[in-house]
């Protein structure tokens, strides 16, 4: 009789209607939160990966103004073999012992002789120069004549050095101004 009496008491309580209608409450609403959720991931679609365009993998092949199209596998190699061997002080085209004097397209150009086509990009990497030209640099800095302090440069081959020269001027056309824009992007 007592457990009947429990029964009913609990039954018309309060508290037992108000955590029934507060539970109801709850997943009515967290159905109505993942309706939408559900119609997002069903009406995606598979995920795309950028396309780099034909303009952005063009780039100056000598100072006579002849272009080259590199592919996107061809920048990515590039970018690897910069990461690897250059990443150190040139992370995200800048160059960390002298500020002033960064891998942008403006910076390149500006240079003598100018470095803003893949084969002054070689052959810089070959027998780097200050950047007003008067000298060599290659006791400071990673180049293939300077292999022997270098080691990163044993193993360069002409091709390795063109893909990086590829990277080098790809990069700002993807990365935009964040690409040689120094501590104010990082």
């Amino acid at each position: 009789m007592i457990q009947g009496l429990r029964r009913v008491l609990n039954a018309t309580s309060p508290a037992f209607s108000m955590a029934s209608v507060f539970s109801s409450a709850l997943r009515s609403l967290a159905r109505l939160m993942l309706l939408p959720l559900a119609l997002l991931v069903g009406l995606a679609g598979p995920a795309q990966a950028a396309q780099w365009t034909a303009e952005q993998l063009t780039v100056p092949a000598d100072a006579a103004g002849t272009t080259v199209t590199f592919s996107e596998q061809e920048v990515n190699a590039g970018r690897k073999t910069f990461n690897n061997s250059c990443g150190v002080c040139h992370a995200g085209g800048i160059t960390k012992t002298n500020h002033n004097v960064g891998l942008d397209p403006e910076t390149l150009a500006l240079a003598t002789p100018a470095r803003d086509n893949v084969e002054a990009l070689v052959d810089y990497m070959k027998d780097p120069t200050s950047y007003d030209g008067e000298y060599s640099i290659a006791d400071v800095h990673p180049s293939i004549r300077s292999s022997d302090v270098f080691v990163q440069m044993r193993n360069m081959n002409d091709e390795d050095l063109r893909l990086m020269a590829g990277f080098i001027l790809t990069a700002p056309k993807v990365l935009g101004p964040q690409w040689g824009g120094g501590k104010i992007y990082f």
